[in-house]
C-alpha cells in the first residue's frame, strides 16, 4: 500500500446554499488567523504549507495536528497582516461543497516574507462554520527583488548555429557572433581558477532554464551546466515524432506565455527547443553548452562546491555554493528486461532512448515492450511507416486517460484568461491525498459515460487498469499510464495488435517466444520500457558516497504524502534537486530560488520538521 491510500483525507459532507454572505464569511475567518485554534478546523482537517510556515514542504492531518503546528510555526514567523484577496467563490464538486476564500499575509520573523493562503470552509451540523482545508505558499522574501518578474534582456533574434549549437542573439553585449562551445549566453568569459558562481545549475531544460531565471531575477549569480550543442536539445534529439501529451498553456516558462496560440495545443520537441531557445536569449541566461559534468567534490570547510567539467576536450572547473541538480529524470538510466538467445535474433534491437523513427522499417514486422506514452507514440509511428505488423507486448495493467477527459479540468485552471501564475499556485498548492480523490473521483465518473470506448480495449487484449489512480502513476512511479491521443483506437480496431496472456521468454532467429509457446513475428524490437526516475544514483556517480548518503531519494511519496528529495531541503546543505513535467518544473523553480536566495542573504528558511500528533477521526478514502 503506498502511503496516500494510508492517510486520513475524505471530502466533506456538506450542503451550501447559494445565497449567503461570503465576504462576512471571509471576515470571521481573517479575524480567526490573529488567534487560530482548534475549533477553527473540522475534525479530519488538512494543512498544506509550501515553504510559508515550516520552510520546505509539509501535510498535516487532523485539527489537533494542525493547530499544534500552527501555534509552533507562528511563534518563530510571527505571522499578520492578514488580507482577503478577491472575491471568495462556492467550490461544488460532485455531492460535496465548500467556501474557497484567498488571502494574503506577511510574516515578521527571520526572514520577513510575504505569502499566500486559501482556506476551505464548510458549516457543520452544530452551526459553525470551520476550515476544512488550509493553504499556505511562500511568495516573496521582503525587500528582495520578486522571484516572478524577469524583464527581457534586449529585443533578440534567435538562429540555430549547426557547428557548436551557439545561439546568435542580438543585444547590448557583444555577442553577434555565434558563441563558441562552453561560452555562456551573452556572457564572453574564460575559463580560469576563479570560476565562481553562489549556483550551479546541472541541465538546462525546463527545470534548469526555470531555476535560472528565478535565479536572475532575484540577483544571485549562476550559470548553466548543459551537455547539448543547443538550448532545447533535450527535446529536440528525441524520437522524431515526439510531443507532449499535456496543453500547451500548461508547458510555459516563467515570466511569460512561452507558447502563444501560433504554436499547437499539443507541442511537438521542434516547438518546445524552439521555445527554450527563444526564451534563453530572451532573458538572457547564462548557460555553457556543450559542457558535460564529469565529476564534483564539496568542501565542508568553505562550503564550496568544485564541479570538474569537460568541453570540446577541455578540462576546467567551476566553484560554486549552491548546486541545483536538474538532469532530467526520466532519461538517465534505462531499464529493459532481458530474454535468452538474443544472439540468434536477427533483426534489430533498441531502447526508446535510442529511438528515432520507424521509417527505415517500411514492411517489416514490429515489437513495442511496453504499454506507457512513449510506447503508444512509437506503435503509431510504425503504422505511418507501413510496417507489416506492429504488435505491442503487455507486461501489466496501464491506466488509460482520454486526453479530452484530462482537458476537461486542465483548460479550466490553464487558459489564455488565467494568469499563469495564479494557475500554477491553484493548481500545485493542494495536498496530494486530496488531488488523489478528487481526480480519480472525476476521471472515472467521465470513464462511466462511454463505457463501450475501454471495453473496445479488453475485447482488443489490452489489460486495463480500470478505476486506476492517476496520482500513483504521476508521484510514485513517474509515469506508465497512458494519455489517450489516438492510439486506443488503433488498438482496439486491430491495427495495433496486443500481447498480453504471456510474456516473452527468449528470441528466435525471427522474432520472440512467449512462455505459453507462442511466437511473435519481429524483425525490430524496441524496448519502451522506461528509466530509473531515482536521481540519487547519479549522484553517487559524479559526487560519491558521502554526498548520496547525504540527500534524499528522488520522487516517490513521504509519510505525509509529498515528493521526497524534489524541490526541497535534500539532506545536503548546499544540494537541490529539481525535475517533473513542464508545468512542475515551472512553479517548483520559484521555491528553489527563494531558498537559494534566502540562504545566500544569511536567512535561510527555517525549517520545521516535528508532527504533532494526530487524531484519527476521519475514514481513508
Amino acid at each position: 500500500m503506498w502511503s496516500l491510500e494510508k492517510l486520513p483525507c475524505s471530502l466533506p459532507e456538506a450542503t451550501i446554499p447559494d445565497f449567503i454572505d461570503l465576504m462576512s464569511l471571509a471576515e470571521y475567518f481573517r479575524l480567526a488567523f490573529d488567534d487560530l485554534q482548534e475549533d477553527h478546523f473540522v475534525k479530519g482537517a488538512i494543512w498544506r504549507d509550501m515553504f510559508g510556515m515550516t520552510g520546505t514542504l509539509r501535510t498535516f492531518y487532523t485539527a489537533q495536528s494542525i493547530t499544534a503546528a500552527w501555534q509552533a510555526t507562528s511563534l518563530t514567523h510571527s505571522p499578520s497582516k492578514f488580507v482577503i484577496d478577491g472575491q471568495p467563490r462556492i467550490v461544488r464538486a460532485g455531492p460535496t461543497a465548500w467556501v474557497e476564500i484567498g488571502f494574503s499575509f506577511e510574516t515578521f520573523g527571520t526572514p520577513a516574507t510575504v505569502d499566500y493562503g486559501y482556506i476551505s470552509v464548510v458549516p457543520e451540523p452544530d452551526g459553525k462554520w470551520r476550515i476544512w482545508l488550509l493553504r499556505t505558499i511562500l511568495e516573496q522574501l521582503k525587500s528582495q527583488p520578486n522571484v516572478d518578474i524577469l524583464q527581457p534582456a534586449c529585443e533578440t533574434a534567435v538562429s540555430t548555429n549547426g557547428t557548436n549549437g551557439g545561439l546568435v542573439t542580438s543585444s547590448n553585449h557583444d555577442h553577434d557572433h555565434p558563441l563558441e562551445n562552453g561560452h555562456t549566453n551573452g556572457h564572453r568569459e574564460s575559463f580560469d581558477a576563479e570560476d565562481f558562481f553562489e549556483c550551479v545549475i546541472i541541465g538546462g531544460g525546463q527545470a534548469g532554464l526555470s531555476v535560472a531565471g528565478r535565479l536572475k531575477a532575484l540577483g544571485v549569480s549562476y550559470v548553466i551546466l548543459e551537455k547539448h550543442e543547443n538550448v532545447g536539445d533535450n527535446w529536440k534529439t528525441r524520437y522524431d515524432s515526439t510531443k507532449l501529451h499535456t496543453i500547451r498553456e500548461f508547458a510555459h516558462l516563467p515570466f511569460e506565455r512561452t507558447f502563444p496560440s501560433s504554436y499547437p495545443e499539443f507541442l511537438t520537441k521542434d516547438d518546445l527547443a524552439l521555445g527554450y531557445s527563444t526564451w534563453a536569449s530572451k532573458y538572457d541566461i547564462r548557460i555553457r553548452l556543450s559542457t558535460i559534468v564529469t565529476s564534483g567534490t564539496w568542501n565542508a570547510e568553505d562550503n564550496t562546491w568544485s564541479i570538474e567539467t569537460l568541453c570540446s576536450n577541455k578540462k576546467s572547473t567551476v566553484r560554486a555554493s549552491n548546486v541545483v541538480f536538474a538532469v532530467g529524470s526520466n532519461s538517465q538510466f534505462p531499464i529493459a528486461p532481458t530474454y535468452d538467445n538474443k544472439e540468434a535474433f536477427r533483426g534489430i534491437i533498441l531502447h526508446s532512448g535510442e529511438y528515432k523513427s520507424s521509417h527505415a522499417w517500411k514492411g517489416k514486422h514490429g515489437v513495442i515492450v511496453g504499454t506507457a506514452n512513449t510506447a503508444h507514440d512509437v506503435a503509431e509511428d510504425m503504422i505511418r511507416a507501413g510496417l507489416a505488423s506492429v504488435t505491442m507486448v503487455q507486461r501489466s495493467k496501464t491506466l488509460v486517460v482520454p486526453v479530452e477527459h484530462y482537458r476537461e479540468t486542465h483548460d479550466r485552471v490553464y487558459n489564455e484568461f488565467i494568469p499563469t501564475t495564479v494557475a500554477d499556485r491553484l493548481f500545485f498548492s493542494g495536498p496530494a491525498v486530496l488531488g488523489r480523490i478528487m481526480g480519480s473521483r472525476s476521471l472515472q465518473a467521465k470513464a462511466r459515460l462511454e463505457p463501450e470506448r475501454f471495453d473496445a480495449l479488453e475485447k482488443a487484449g489490452f489489460l486495463l487498469h480500470r478505476n486506476g489512480d492517476m496520482s500513483y502513476y504521476l508521484l510514485e512511479r513517474l509515469g506508465g499510464h497512458y494519455m489517450d491521443v489516438g492510439a486506443s483506437a488503433k488498438i482496439a480496431c486491430g491495427q495495433i495488435k496486443m500481447k498480453s496472456d504471456s510474456l516473452p521468454v527468449s528470441y528466435t532467429e525471427d522474432g520472440l517466444r512467449c512462455a505459453n509457446g507462442d511466437h511473435i513475428r519481429a524483425d525490430v524490437v524496441v524496448f519502451c520500457t522506461g528509466f530509473i526516475g531515482n536521481l540519487r544514483q547519479l549522484v553517487k556517480e559524479l559526487f560519491g558516497s558521502d554526498v548520496a548518503s547525504q540527500v534524499d531519494d528522488f520522487w516517490g511519496l513521504d509519510e505525509e504524502g509529498e515528493l521526497k528529495g524534489a524541490f526541497k531541503p535534500s539532506g545536503h546543505p548546499a544540494f537541490w534537486y529539481h525535475g517533473g513535467a513542464v508545468g512542475q518544473a515551472r512553479y517548483m523553480s520559484r521555491f528553489i530560488a527563494l531558498q537559494i536566495k534566502a540562504k545566500l542573504l544569511g536567512t535561510p528558511l527555517p525549517l520545521y520538521t516535528l508532527t504533532p500528533p494526530r487524531k484519527s477521526v476521519v475514514k481513508k478514502v
